[in-house]
């Protein structure tokens, strides 16, 4: 299997005349490493993150069709797996070499991940599966899901840990350009909840762009363990955890 773990794999400086919200970011080698272990002319299944919302996941759906052909990666179809159709997924999975995860609220994808029986019809999966923010944090055999709406980080009652689809154990935490400055029910998302949960457990907060492939993390990363933070990747390096 080909895994890579995104923040997101999107870049918005679309060129004139491209019809597309997003093209793929070819920052850190992604495009090439994409390319690199992308079958011509194969089928892709794309699974929701949040089942019911169809107008997105279709927009979803047609946005990444489009960044894999203007990269030269033309897929033969795109399946997209909602609540409208789950029924279709093992036999997507089985004419597929790409699987995306997309992205959304963790424990909410989570729990859909694991109704579908996603992680028993990837094994054995010897293709290309692209997680995208929480389908990447999903992808742990435990997944942190860090607190992220309101409530959820005073609630005793909400999971931190999670089984996820056994895939790595490398915990991402994606947008962290954007999260590290984040407030959450009157706590700092990074300093007094998320330190506080890394004690005994390793934690990378990547920002867009970044990615892990070939258990190596690609450009900026930051590394989260008992309470500390400290940089480990650059924009251009390969760090190996």
């Amino acid at each position: 299997m080909h895994l890579f773990l995104t923040s997101s794999p999107c870049d918005d400086n679309v060129p004139a005349g491209v019809k597309l919200p997003c093209i793929f970011n070819v920052r850190n080698r992604f495009v090439d490493n994409l390319r690199a272990c992308f079958t011509p002319g194969c089928a892709g299944t794309i699974i929701a993150a949040s089942p019911a919302e169809h107008d997105l996941n279709d927009e979803m759906a047609r946005t990444f069709e489009g960044c894999f052909a203007y990269h030269g990666m033309k897929l033969a179809s795109l399946t997209l797996i909602d609540d409208r159709n789950p029924e279709a997924l093992p036999r997507a999975i089985a004419d597929s070499q790409v699987v995306i995860l997309g992205g959304g609220h963790v424990p909410t994808q989570n729990a859909w991940l694991h109704q579908l029986g996603v992680k028993e019809l990837l094994t054995g999966f010897d293709g290309l599966v692209m997680g995208i923010s929480a389908g990447s944090m999903n992808c742990a055999s435990t997944v942190y899901a860090q607190p992220e709406m309101p409530g959820e980080s005073t609630d005793p009652g909400y999971r931190r840990f999670i089984p996820g689809l056994g895939l790595t154990e490398i915990n991402v935490l994606p947008h962290y350009q954007e999260t590290k400055h984040f407030a959450l029910d009157g706590q700092r998302l990074f300093e007094d909840i998320t330190f506080a949960d890394s004690h005994g457990r390793v934690f990378y907060a990547i920002p867009d762009g970044s990615y892990v492939y070939g258990n190596a993390i690609w450009g900026e990363a930051w590394r989260i363990a008992d309470g500390k933070i400290e940089q480990v990747g650059w924009e251009g390096t390969c760090f190996q955890p």
